[in-house]
């Protein structure tokens, strides 16, 4: 017998139903943002062969050396969303400035939406053929209709968006998003060039099985996250998390979607090298929010160490964070260390 094949625009529309004052503009939106991916996948699957590998000799916002599939999914996301009526700005970590839409055809303006996304997390990685990301969360927009797009629209908290996702490259493509009404994920069919629902209603184990964390710079955390790492690796007097392995890869799309589906917590805290100035890494729009929104309603908790990382009020684009997410009881854990000790 075979099972149900549902694909990621059926099983959208099901959920649209629910809504009766729905109007298909998110619909639609969802939809162009899983044609961008494909585009990016196709590229990827080709990384070797095509001219999409190593530097693109420009630096981003963040003064970081540019990778061409950077630059490549970056274009591709824009322009996928830029004429469609449906967005009316986009924030992105490889630009400095928002993207605000002013389409030439003034029925198109005055986009209710707000997309922001990192086009490729963890690109670095594509070269050694380790997988990489795509992270996104949209929002509504605080500006008024049929006006271009504001920085404000962008800097609104975790906790209003109508949405997020991330899409992983790895041994096979996977969109996974959540509106707020359960975590599903997508597997793209190659042969069929469409999304299918081969993961639905994702919620997180009980039992954690696993650690990510950059241990490297553990001498440069804070005496509370030194202490959380301790007491994962069953270090201190306390019971320690039986069974938890240390797995991670560096990508954080990747690192979150082991967790996500097997259970456990990645960390990056933040960097007191400078004890006077400590400095976070993580970016808090393009990946920590969405993430995080993912991970609470999936059953899961993101914090910064002192407080959910859905309650922070964004106010710079390319603001960051430390980033403790994953089990609800692990990041809880971290966080009563930090409490205690700093």
């Amino acid at each position: 017998m075979f099972s149900k094949i549902i694909t990621m625009e059926q099983h959208i529309l099901e959920q649209e139903r629910v809504y009766p004052e729905a109007t298909g503009t998110f619909t639609n939106l969802l939809y162009d943002i899983a044609l961008a991916a494909k585009i990016i996948s196709r590229e990827i699957r080709r990384a070797g062969l095509g001219n999409i590998l190593g530097e693109a000799g420009t630096v981003n916002v963040q003064g970081e050396e540019q990778m061409r599939l950077d630059v490549f999914a970056n274009e591709t996301f824009i322009r996928m969303n830029s004429y469609t009526g449906r967005v009316g700005v986009m924030a992105t970590e490889e630009l400095e400035s928002i993207v605000s839409i002013v389409p030439d055809n003034p029925a198109m303006a005055g986009g209710k939406y707000v997309l922001i996304f990192d086009p490729v997390d963890g690109s670095s990685n594509i070269a050694a053929n380790v997988s990489v990301g795509t992270i996104f969360s949209i929002y509504r927009r605080k500006s008024p209709l049929g006006a271009p797009g504001t920085v404000e629209d962008c800097l609104q908290p975790g906790r209003d968006m109508a949405a997020a996702g991330y899409v992983l490259y790895g041994s096979s493509t996977m969109l996974v998003y959540t509106a707020g009404n359960g975590v599903h994920g997508f597997t793209l069919e190659p042969s069929l060039g469409e999304f299918l629902l081969s993961h639905p209603a994702i919620c997180m184990p009980a039992l954690p099985r696993y650690s990510s964390a950059n241990v490297s710079y553990e001498r440069l955390w804070s005496p509370g996250a030194q202490r959380f790492h301790r007491y994962l690796q069953g270090m201190e007097s306390e019971k320690p998390v039986v069974g938890l392995s240390a797995r991670y890869v560096g990508s954080l799309v990747a690192d979150f979607h082991r967790n996500l589906l097997n259970g456990g917590i990645f960390y990056y805290p933040s960097s007191y090298a400078n004890p006077v100035n400590p400095r976070a890494k993580l970016r808090l729009l393009y990946e920590a929010a969405p993430l995080g929104y993912i991970a609470h309603h999936a059953g899961g908790y993101a914090s910064d160490g002192t407080r959910s990382i859905l309650d922070i009020v964004p106010t710079e684009l390319h603001q960051r964070t430390a980033l403790f997410i994953g089990d609800r009881g692990l990041v809880q854990k971290a966080e009563g260390y930090i409490h205690d000790l700093g």
